[in-house]
């Protein structure tokens, strides 16, 4: 029994904690009273802040396609895709951005507390593309330019140049060609000065795979250029032509098989454009292909404030309702079974916070609906209980038996919730996913409320006194 009284006494200082913990406002304006009054120095609880998803925040939403035609590992791009731009809203200051693949070729980023849409765009947008092209031959440079002249010819007599035969051959580049060697494979970009010129340059350091990509190139390509392109376009422009030629500094002519995996950007620029450039590159360079977003949606601070607020009125009205349902069916244990869902809720809430997990409309749906399913358990086991009264059991045999022969049920019902969590949470999308793992966590910590802390309730307050009173269970 003194075992006992320390386990109760250890769950209550739990509980204390952990409900200062998720809500410290009132403790603290306490000790600020306190302090003011009696001129104590009493420490404030220190304040960690839910993290909150972008529609209780508000925020903007964009989702973007890329371009896999060129890509044999799709699967790898998208990763890597993702990493650079998560990357890169990070070093913006962003708050818990979400940046998360759908389906093949789509990615979604969710950026909260972002309200300008243009910004959000712009931010994503300054992520570059860098690729190494390598020039044309003869044979395949003329189709592509027959075929201009062709587009070009008909937009001049208005004609419909899309009925034209291979029209998006026009659209390529006639002059070079893309290799394999992408930005994906770039690991530090560095400012450094020619020792001759003293000019700024841009020194490329490439991975291991990014080394042989170079290797190879290089070696098919000996006394021609090598064009390197960030997103689409010339980095510098030298002649002004406005196209990639053997008369820009951007494609120098290759001398030797280059190995090591290092490459050098050279070119009429300044020191400040040349920062800026390898600060882009250092960020992330782009491993495929982006445009603009596809899609692009703005939720205000104020449409995510009144979410929150309704939201946390319906766990409030969940738990008062859950907890006069037991009260009214199981009385005594229902009342203890209450009180330990309410520490239940504030020990989840707690652990919400260390994680953190990104509270969304549809997390705190499956926070409310795990409350409910919290009391299942109890329900087991008060049941069994009264089985085992009513055989003739004394109260604590009948605690200790209704546990027992509650527990197989209770574990295979959570088990089966918790394998549909996992299912939802690896194959469905973001919005599910924040369900099912607040739901997953909700039913873990329920277990725990239900056969330890009920347990430890009952066992403390129910005692030889009941005998006489069953009516109060």
């Amino acid at each position: 029994m003194q075992q006992k009284h320390y386990i109760f006494i250890g769950v209550i200082i739990l509980a204390i904690l952990a409900g200062i913990f998720s809500y410290p406002n009132f403790y603290n304006k306490t000790t600020d009273f306190l302090n003011k009054k009696l001129s104590w120095t009493l420490p404030h609880f220190p304040e960690k802040p839910f993290v909150l998803g972008l529609d209780l925040q508000g925020g903007v939403s964009l989702v973007y396609q890329a371009d896999l035609s060129q890509t044999p590992d799709k699967v790898t791009a998208m990763a890597g895709l993702r990493d650079v731009i998560e990357r890169r809203v990070n070093m913006f200051g962003v708050s818990e951005p979400v940046v998360e693949i759908q389906g093949q070729d789509r990615l979604s980023v969710q950026l909260p507390g972002v309200t300008n849409v243009q910004q959000a765009i712009q931010m994503i947008g300054q992520t570059p593309y860098l690729e190494f092209d390598e020039q044309r031959t003869d044979a395949e440079s003329k189709p592509i330019l027959d075929k201009i002249k062709e587009v070009q010819d008909a937009v001049a007599k208005k004609a419909d140049y899309t009925k034209i035969a291979d029209w998006q051959l026009a659209l390529q580049n006639p002059y070079f060609k893309a290799t394999e060697l992408t930005g994906k494979y770039l690991t530090k970009a560095t400012v450094q000065f020619d020792q001759t010129t003293y000019k700024p340059q841009i020194q490329l350091q490439f991975d291991d795979a990014g080394s042989k990509l170079f290797a190879d190139i290089t070696a098919r390509n000996i006394k021609k250029p090598i064009a390197i392109l960030l997103d689409g376009a010339s980095i510098i422009d030298t002649n002004g032509d406005g196209k990639i030629d053997n008369q820009d500094n951007y494609a120098p002519i290759v001398q030797d098989k280059i190995t090591g995996g290092k490459a050098v950007i050279t070119g009429d620029m300044s020191n400040q454009v040349a920062n800026s450039l390898a600060s882009r590159l250092n960020s992330g360079a782009l491993p495929v292909k982006i445009g603009s977003p596809i899609s692009q949606e703005t939720v205000g601070p104020t449409l995510g404030t009144v979410s929150l607020q309704k939201s946390l009125v319906a766990a409030i009205y969940g738990l008062l309702a859950v907890a006069l349902f037991m009260v009214v069916v199981y009385r005594l244990p229902g009342l203890l079974a209450s009180l330990a869902l309410v520490i239940y809720v504030a020990l989840t809430l707690s652990i919400f916070k260390l994680i953190p997990v990104t509270m969304t409309l549809s997390g705190i749906g499956g926070f409310i609906l795990s409350i409910g399913m919290a009391v299942d358990a109890n329900i087991l086991i008060f049941a069994r209980m009264k089985e085992e009264i009513k055989a003739g059991r004394s109260l604590d045999q009948s605690i200790d038996e209704g546990f027992r022969r509650a527990w197989p049920s209770i574990r295979d019902s959570n088990l089966n919730s918790l394998i549909v969590c996992a299912i939802l949470f690896i194959v469905a999308t973001s919005f599910i996913k924040g369900f099912a793992f607040t739901l997953a966590l909700g039913i873990i910590m329920s277990l725990f409320s239900a056969m330890f802390i009920t347990r430890i309730f009952l066992q403390m307050f129910i005692g030889k006194w009941a005998e006489k009173a069953k009516w109060i269970l």
